[in-house]
């Protein structure tokens, strides 16, 4: 198995340009990403999958899983119906960030949650939810960004008491030793990002929940202007991945 594989540079090479539109610095996602993985690895000896052969382990073992089932990919605006759907297909299922509460939602929680292969976060979803994902040992794929430093270092603080499995992701061009960058820059567009790269089939792929015209309930707290901005640009990323909303 690949933990390691290659990914479209277009994707890589997008955030340069969504960098670019927002006015963000690459040192800040850098430093970020860094600090994060340090962090990680300072805590490794307490739980000891967070030690960079233990984040490559848990990589493995969930692309072993992704790679042998069709997934749905819950986006910000999922509802309950979306999560039936996903079940009734017999599908796993990876939810973007706060859009793992959804879940709460069916009246059939329980076989959700077990439904539920990853969660890929950068930390400012609802944290009630992202708790009780963190508290089920559901893998997360947690993100550092430049302003997103604070958020993450809270909720390392919750992943930590749960021992929970982690993945590190970052959106720099640089190779970070411990990290990797899948491409993409919105939760739900890198959770596309992040199957990809651990060699899902796009056919395999079906999202629910990802809109452009609105922002979804399970967005994380943000400015409505600058949300309905980086839509677009989650639009974009998926044209590159090829796969369709």
């Amino acid at each position: 198995m690949n933990v390691a594989p290659s990914v479209l540079p277009a994707l890589i090479h997008i955030q340069d340009e969504i960098r670019t539109d927002f006015g963000w610095r690459l040192e800040q996602d850098s430093i970020s990403a860094r600090e994060l993985r340090d962090a990680c690895d300072d805590k490794s000896w307490s739980v000891p999958s967070w030690s960079e052969k233990g984040r490559a382990t848990t990589r493995l073992n969930l692309q072993e899983r992704l790679i042998s089932t069709p997934l749905t990919i819950l986006g910000a605006a999922a509802d309950a119906d979306d999560v039936r759907a996903a079940i009734q297909d017999r599908h796993g299922i990876i939810a973007a960030d706060g859009a793992v509460g959804v879940l709460e939602e069916v009246e059939f929680s329980e076989i959700a949650w077990g439904a539920l292969q990853c969660v890929v976060s950068d930390a400012d979803g609802d944290p009630t939810h992202l708790a009780m994902a963190a508290k089920r040992g559901i893998p997360f794929s947690l993100h550092a960004h430049g302003d997103n430093i604070d958020e993450w270092a809270s909720f390392l603080d919750v992943l930590h008491i749960f021992s929970t499995p982690l993945m590190l992701t970052h959106q720099t061009p640089e190779s970070i030793l411990g990290m990797h960058n899948p491409g993409g820059f919105t939760d739900g567009d890198r959770a596309v990002c992040l199957a990809l790269s651990l060699n899902v089939s796009p056919n395999q792929l079906t999202l629910r929940g990802f809109r452009t015209d609105i922002i979804g309930r399970w967005t994380g707290s943000t400015v409505p202007e600058r949300k309905m901005r980086k839509l677009e640009w989650m639009k974009r990323v998926l044209e590159i991945a090829g796969v369709e909303m």
